[in-house]
């Protein structure tokens, strides 16, 4: 087993123990139920080959790079294809 330290805000802390102190728990049970909940719900996927940084043609660059939302460029087929 491993042993791991993480930060709750207050609000979460007390009613993880408020959860564990109505069924009897610890509180380090009460969070590995609810990971064990999390991985149920979300499964991770595997991806084929693995994940390859994409590399950039010199004219995608963009001098305003600090400015974009990498996250909206991230999820666009049309700048992915792009760049291939």
């Amino acid at each position: 087993m491993i042993k791991t330290q993480f930060q709750l805000p207050d609000q979460l802390y007390y009613k993880a123990k408020a959860i564990a102190e109505q069924r009897e728990w610890s509180l380090a049970e009460v969070v590995r139920r609810g990971i064990e909940y999390m991985a149920l719900a979300y499964p991770v996927q595997e991806t084929a080959g693995g994940w390859e940084l994409p590399i950039l043609k010199g004219s995608a660059f963009d001098p305003n790079f600090d400015k974009l939302d990498l996250k909206a460029l991230s999820e666009n087929e049309e700048l992915i294809r792009h760049l291939e």
